[in-house]
């Protein structure tokens, strides 16, 4: 009984999380690549990369099972090649929930096929590098305080892949890529 009730609200949270986001816009994902671009090693990856998705924002949640959805662009060569969707169960100890932003860059076009074959899924290995985006400031008893973000995140091909992530809002413990399935759908020509 307990197994058919996490199966259930596994199933509900993966099905509210995908589907709490409107399909992102050309635009959106335009914006939210302008936010990666110049943080932390991304500009030297990108020199050396065949393509790219991002996702806008993704939102995640839960408590003890979890689940995310998004979606996103594809591009290749800088050229929108089609869009994709993300979603994703996670079962262990976890709490909360948050928004953030992905961009997966692919090293090669054999790379990029595969991921846009229609069907893909990151291992239960697959990490991300957490970039900082934007500023903040404070002010308390003891004086005022600014900061920028901090952009010194570096990622690296594993798989001939790199994954990076600006958090966008909400406080999870819990972070990692592993176990998310992507639906890619081209463009009609």
């Amino acid at each position: 009984m307990k197994f058919r009730t996490l199966n259930i609200t596994a199933f509900l949270l993966m099905l509210a999380g995908s589907s709490a986001y409107a399909a992102a816009t050309v635009e959106e994902c335009e914006a939210a690549f302008d936010k990666f671009k110049d943080l932390g090693n991304v500009p030297e990856m990108l020199s050396e990369s065949y393509g790219y998705a991002v996702l806008p924002t993704i939102g995640k949640g839960g408590i003890g099972i979890g689940g995310a959805g998004g979606t996103g662009c594809v591009f290749e060569g800088g050229k929108h090649t089609g869009n994709i969707s993300m979603g994703q169960v996670t079962i262990g100890f976890q709490l909360g929930g948050q928004t953030y932003s992905q961009l997966i860059l692919f090293k090669n076009s054999d790379v990029y096929n595969d991921f846009t074959k229609g069907q893909f899924e990151f291992g239960a290995d697959a990490s991300a590098v957490a970039l900082t985006y934007g500023a903040q400031a404070g002010a308390s008893t003891k004086g005022a305080s600014a900061s920028a973000g901090d952009t010194k995140g570096v990622g690296d091909w594993n798989r001939g892949m790199a994954v990076y992530t600006i958090a966008g809002g909400g406080l999870m413990y819990e972070a990692s890529i592993g176990g998310q399935k992507f639906k890619f759908k081209p463009l009609k020509d």
